[in-house]
C-alpha cells in the first residue's frame, strides 16, 4: 500500500527567522516580482496552510526569503497512523488486537 503524505506549512516561522514579523512585509516584495495579492490573501497565505499554491508564488516566496524548500515539510497523513494501529502495527495496549465483539443472541421472550 502506498504511504499517504500530508504537509506542514512553515511560512510564518521562516519569515520570523528572517526578521519579517508582519504579513504586509510580503506585499511589496511580491509586487516587485509581478505578483499582485491583496493584504487579506497574503495574510491567509502566511497564517493558514494553503491547499493550492501556484509555482510562481512559491518561487517568489523562496526568492524573497532566500531559502530552499524550508517552507513545506512532508509528514505522514493522520489517517495513515490510525490504519497502521488498527492493523496491529502500532503501539496499542497489550491484547487489544485479539479482542473482538461478541455477537448478540436474540431469544424469544417465552423461552
Amino acid at each position: 500500500m502506498t504511504a499517504r503524505l500530508d504537509y506542514q506549512w512553515h511560512l510564518r516561522q521562516v519569515m520570523a527567522t528572517r526578521g519579517m514579523f508582519s504579513t504586509t512585509d510580503l506585499i511589496g516584495q511580491l509586487a516587485d516580482r509581478d505578483i499582485a495579492l491583496s493584504s487579506s490573501q497574503v495574510y491567509r497565505l502566511v497564517v493558514e496552510r494553503p491547499e493550492r499554491l501556484s509555482l510562481k508564488i512559491l518561487m517568489a516566496l523562496l526568492d524573497i526569503l532566500d531559502c530552499s524548500m524550508d517552507l513545506i515539510e512532508p509528514v505522514a497523513a493522520a489517517g495513515q497512523d490510525r490504519k497502521t494501529r488498527a492493523a496491529g502495527g502500532g503501539e496499542a495496549s497489550p491484547g487489544v488486537g485479539t479482542l473482538r465483539p461478541k455477537r448478540a443472541r436474540i431469544t424469544p421472550a417465552g423461552s
